[in-house]
């Protein structure tokens, strides 16, 4: 995708513009997610912080929100996981 400066943006920093839409509504919940590596085959991985750390729905959190979310908007990406 290209910018109104004439800047193509990588897919990380596509990725990292969709978390940064998603990230008030989990900083709402008390937690936070981070971005953590953007890998050439799709394959995007995150770290929950704070109270979604051990929270038992942010595996849905993940799959029906930021995973649909970062898909929609970058369909490179191949899917979404979490590390610690």
């Amino acid at each position: 995708m290209t910018t109104a400066t004439g800047h193509t943006e990588t897919m990380h920093e596509r990725v990292l513009g969709v978390i940064n839409l998603i990230r008030p509504a989990v900083q709402a919940d008390g937690g936070d997610i981070e971005l953590v590596d953007v890998a050439d085959d799709g394959v995007v991985q995150i770290r929950f912080h704070g109270a979604c750390l051990g929270c038992p729905s942010s595996h849905m959190t993940l799959q029906m929100g930021i995973e649909r979310n970062i898909r929609d908007k970058v369909p490179e990406v191949t899917r979404v996981i979490p590390v610690t």
